[in-house]
């Protein structure tokens, strides 16, 4: 399992669509590509949104098998997880539960490695054992003080994978700060988990260089941003990938 992700993951699409970016993947094929061409510019894991026909994210377990067994095949022996954020379902924790519940019926090749579970939202506790009857592994997802507190006082059996400790709705300036709390706030309650730290839009770029600064694990992606550090166009998930691990390889020197 992808415990030991040093670097980087690669995020493919998350809510967005073509119409904000032609190469956002929506289809099993073209997550496929996407995330091939992520691996080969150095991303170590992969994490996508499945959607379905009509090209809205998904939790049914006939369309999460579908882009994860299209991903693992262009992708063998690279960890793929999802979202199980709240929203795919409208809002509704029971129709999330049940969805994920479908999942043990998915074979290995098609069944996630592990799935994001936000700690902001409602239902968490109920979740993290549909997901542990399902062989995923649970993410957490950390985007605030509150949600720190949550990740320690409570999480999987065996753990939480990863704490995905995400800064949105802030400044450029203002995410360092915030991510510094939290993780400050991780700290103090001795959350033992690996920590990958990230952002999205205006935040992302900051955080990379961050998290190469204190040797953490990032993310970027289509998801995350639709351009590049200097704000200029980019074409598509590899793209990024390159340019987050020039600057995380940068930063990481800088800070020796």
């Amino acid at each position: 399992m992808d415990a030991q992700l040093r670097r980087i993951k690669v995020c493919l699409n998350g809510g967005r669509s073509r119409a904000e970016h032609p190469a956002v993947p929506v289809t099993p094929a073209q997550l496929a590509a996407e995330a091939a061409a992520g691996v080969a510019a150095g991303a170590e894991a992969i994490h996508l949104h499945p959607r379905g026909g009509d090209g809205a994210e998904s939790l049914l377990a006939g369309e999460v098998g579908a882009a994860v067994g299209a991903v693992r095949r262009a992708c063998p022996g690279i960890p793929v997880g999802v979202s199980t954020g709240l929203w795919i379902t409208g809002g509704d924790a029971g129709a999330r539960r049940a969805a994920v519940a479908e999942w043990t019926g998915l074979g290995m090749g098609e069944r996630p490695d592990f799935a994001s579970v936000n700690l902001s939202e409602p239902d968490v506790a109920d979740l993290l054992p549909v997901l542990e009857a399902a062989g995923v592994a649970a993410e957490a997802g950390v985007w605030s003080i509150a949600d720190a507190r949550i990740a320690a006082a409570a999480g999987p059996p065996a753990g939480w994978l990863r704490l995905l400790v995400e800064v949105t709705g802030a400044t450029a300036a203002g995410a360092l700060g915030m991510a510094d709390e939290i993780l400050r706030e991780l700290d103090e309650l001795d959350v033992a988990a690996p920590r990958l730290l990230h952002g999205e839009n205006e935040t992302c770029w900051p955080l990379i260089r961050r998290s190469g600064q204190l040797g953490l694990a990032t993310r970027i992606g289509l998801e995350d941003t639709i351009t590049g550090p200097g704000g200029e166009p980019v074409s598509g998930n590899a793209e990024l990938i390159r340019q987050a691990l020039t600057i995380w390889d940068a930063a990481a020197v800088d800070a020796r």
